[in-house]
């Protein structure tokens, strides 16, 4: 277990190494509250990004507790939060290739302002759009729908999708 109050400015590469080293079954750690919000974001809102996904490839998390700045000497001026994380043993089912899992997460992501398959299409140049629409409509989403709006699942489908295009 990993219990630890991180400095807000290594947060993420930290988190990061401890979910790739797969030595512990639970993180809890304290951490500024809107990177405790974007970990546990739902899809759809305006949180969720990126890092929520990876955090739930690696973790479930929870958010057990806000503290204030006042419980601090100084006071910082954000608010933090406890968050624990429990470790997954295996990764999400039906990921086959996780570079290729995550590849199209960070594509999806990297425009948000744009559709789906217009981000995907930076990311896939092997793949023409259409290409890219097909493995889209192919796992029941609307051609316009933007990655905010996935979920692990649908990122799971999507990255099998794009797999069999590139095969």
């Amino acid at each position: 277990a990993v219990c630890a109050n991180l400095p807000y400015n290594i947060t993420t590469p930290v988190l990061t190494r401890l979910y790739e080293s797969h030595l512990f079954d639970t993180v809890t750690v304290m951490v500024q509250r809107e990177v405790a919000q974007r970990m546990v974001a739902k899809a759809g809102s305006p949180d969720y990004g990126a890092f929520t996904v990876f955090t739930a490839y690696y973790a479930e998390g929870e958010i057990l507790f806000d503290v204030p700045p006042e419980s601090f000497v100084p006071p910082p001026k954000v608010t933090s939060s406890v968050i624990r994380l429990s470790m997954r043993k295996a990764p999400p089912e039906g990921i086959e290739d996780t570079a290729l899992f995550f590849r199209v997460v960070r594509a999806s992501f990297a425009q948000r302002r744009k559709t789906l398959v217009n981000s995907l299409a930076g990311a896939f140049g092997g793949l023409d759009k259409e290409g890219l629409r097909e493995a889209v409509l192919s796992c029941g989403f609307d051609e316009r729908i933007r990655g905010e709006m996935l979920s692990l699942a649908d990122f799971t489908a999507l990255a099998a999708a794009i797999g069999e295009k590139m095969a």
